[in-house]
C-alpha cells in the first residue's frame, strides 16, 4: 500500500490546487469578458455623482465645495480633480452627447439586481423593465462580478464594468500638436529656441540676498 505524505511529493496539494484553479477559470470564462489585469477597486463616485461634481466645478467652485454639492466627501472630490488634471473627462463635458436609451442606467441595474435576488426569471425581469430578455441575460453575464469565483451580479460593480467598456482611447493634445509639444518641451528644459535655431536666453534674475534672516540661537541652548 502506497503512503502519501502531506507535501508536494504525493501530489496531493498540487492536484487540489489544479482542481481549484480549473473551477475558478471555468466560472470566470462564463462572463464572456476577455481576461484583463485587475484595474483596482471600483470608483467611490458613480456616474451621476461625478456628473454633478464636474458641473459644480464648471461654475467655479473648488473641488471640496463641488464634492459636497455632489454628495461626495471632500477627499474623493480632491482625488477626482487631481486624477483628471483639472479637466472633466469627455463623458462629463457640456459638449458630451447624452447616453442613448439602449444603454442600461444605474437605476435599471439596481432593479435587475433586486429582481434577480427575489428569484424572478430573466424574461420576467425584462418584462418589468421594458427590455428584451436577451439584454437582461447579456447584462447578467457580461457585467457580473467574478472575483469571488462565481457570477454574482451587483449594480455598482456592473455599472463600473459598463463605464470601463464604454471608454475609448484618445490621444493627448501634446501627441497631436507638434508645435505645442515643442513649446512645452522647451520651457520644461529651461531654454527657448527661435524659429531660426538661435538660442534665446531667459530674463536675468536679480539677486536680492538672503530670503530669510540668519538662524537665531535656540532658546534651550542658552537656558543653562
Amino acid at each position: 500500500m502506497d503512503t502519501y505524505w502531506a507535501d508536494s511529493t504525493g501530489r496531493r496539494n498540487t492536484l487540489k490546487l489544479e482542481v481549484a484553479m480549473k473551477v475558478v477559470s471555468r466560472r470566470s470564462a462564463r462572463s464572456g469578458r476577455a481576461p484583463l489585469p485587475s484595474p483596482g477597486r471600483p470608483s467611490v463616485a458613480g456616474r451621476d455623482e461625478q456628473n454633478r461634481f464636474w458641473k459644480a466645478i464648471a461654475t467655479g467652485q473648488s473641488s471640496e465645495d463641488a464634492a459636497l454639492k455632489a454628495g461626495l466627501s471632500q477627499p474623493v472630490g480632491s482625488r477626482l480633480f487631481r486624477k483628471a488634471g483639472g479637466m472633466p473627462p469627455a463623458m462629463f463635458r457640456s459638449s458630451a452627447k447624452p447616453l442613448s436609451g439602449r444603454y442600461l442606467s444605474l437605476a435599471e441595474r439596481e432593479e435587475i439586481a433586486l429582481l434577480k435576488v427575489q428569484g424572478h426569471s430573466i424574461r420576467e425581469i425584462g418584462r418589468r423593465l421594458g427590455r428584451a430578455a436577451s439584454t437582461v441575460s447579456r447584462e447578467l453575464r457580461r457585467n457580473a462580478a467574478t472575483r469571488g469565483g462565481g457570477l454574482e451580479y451587483r449594480a455598482t460593480t456592473a455599472q463600473w464594468h459598463a463605464d470601463r467598456s464604454a471608454r475609448r482611447p484618445k490621444s493627448t493634445k501634446l501627441a497631436l500638436n507638434a508645435t505645442l509639444r515643442t513649446y512645452v518641451a522647451e520651457r520644461l528644459a529651461g531654454g527657448v529656441v527661435a524659429p531660426s535655431g538661435a538660442y534665446i536666453p531667459g530674463p536675468a534674475v536679480r539677486w536680492n540676498g538672503r530670503r530669510h534672516g540668519r538662524r537665531k540661537d535656540r532658546r534651550w541652548a542658552k537656558a543653562w
